[in-house]
């Protein structure tokens, strides 16, 4: 059986970051609070749980002080700097420099309107999720989450609008939506849409999708809270139907592999290269 991981997956730079920041602390210290799973995938937290990452949530932050605290590479709102100087909470800040800029380009287009007739500021991206939280944030939580083309209607297209999207969303989603909004906008409405999709995970879509074209069955490893994931799980299994999600190789149903001469493994930005190679030396060692 021809089994092959897919070179272009694994952990984006600013994961990678996050990860090699706590590694750093944690081989001085052996302990350092994560604020979040500082990746969207349970194997990994595990892993660096057992090395002396605690991760907490923003209640429990309220609670700590004069200790040390990452921020993951998703980045937080205005608040969360503001509770760590209050409580005298070292930050270590770890959030991606992609999303650093997008949330100084939001904060700047809400602060430049603030004393006027503040234009709407929308952001395409999931509703709740841990970097959405802190775009939202940079507005004083004035700005209107819109997760699909379904909820348009959210929009008042008499007023003039700022679009900008979450990094890891869908190049074509945003497209559609920016397209939506020019046929329904007013004739004296201003609008400005930003593409700040990361090409880093744009570009994954194309090449995950020529890897799965490429072999019978597709084993797409991710974590269950892994928005990133999703999406490119479903243009793996739109590439090629007999594609199928796991945690690990735990998940893996050996009826799967009957007659399969040729696997491909691949996984999110949040899939350690790791685990891909455990699942791998598993259908191996297994001699399926």
């Amino acid at each position: 059986m021809d089994i092959e991981i897919d070179n272009g997956s694994g952990f984006c730079f600013g994961v990678t970051t996050a990860i090699h920041k706590a590694e750093e602390e944690l081989d001085k210290t052996g302990h350092l609070f994560c604020l979040g799973d500082i990746v969207h995938n349970s194997n990994e937290v595990e892993r660096l749980k057992h090395k002396g990452l605690v991760t907490i949530t923003h209640e429990q932050l309220q609670q700590l002080h004069d200790v040390k605290v990452l921020l993951r590479a998703h980045g937080e709102p205005p608040e969360t700097y503001e509770t760590a100087r209050r409580n005298n909470i070292e930050i270590i800040d770890a959030t991606c420099p992609v999303v650093l800029q997008l949330q100084r380009r939001i904060r700047k287009s809400y602060n430049e309107h603030k004393d006027e007739a503040l234009p709407q500021i929308i952001i395409y991206g999931k509703r709740g999720h841990a970097e959405v939280n802190g775009l939202v944030g940079q507005t004083e939580g004035s700005a209107i989450v819109i997760e699909s083309l379904a909820e348009i209607d959210k929009i008042d297209f008499d007023r003039d609008i700022y679009l900008y999207s979450q990094t890891t969303k869908s190049l074509q989603g945003f497209k559609t939506i920016v397209e939506e909004i020019k046929h329904r906008i007013g004739s004296d409405v201003e609008f400005f849409s930003f593409d700040t999709i990361c090409r880093s995970v744009a570009n994954r879509i194309p090449q995950i999708r020529a890897f799965a074209s490429r072999h019978e069955l597709v084993l797409f490893v991710c974590g269950k809270k892994s928005s990133n994931g999703r999406n490119l799980f479903n243009e793996c299994i739109d590439a090629n139907p007999n594609s199928h999600l796991i945690s690990n190789e735990n998940d893996i149903d050996p009826h799967w592999l009957e007659g399969i001469n040729s696997v491909g493994i691949c996984g999110a930005t949040s899939t350690p290269r790791w685990l891909m190679t455990q699942v791998k030396e598993h259908i191996l060692s297994s001699k399926c």
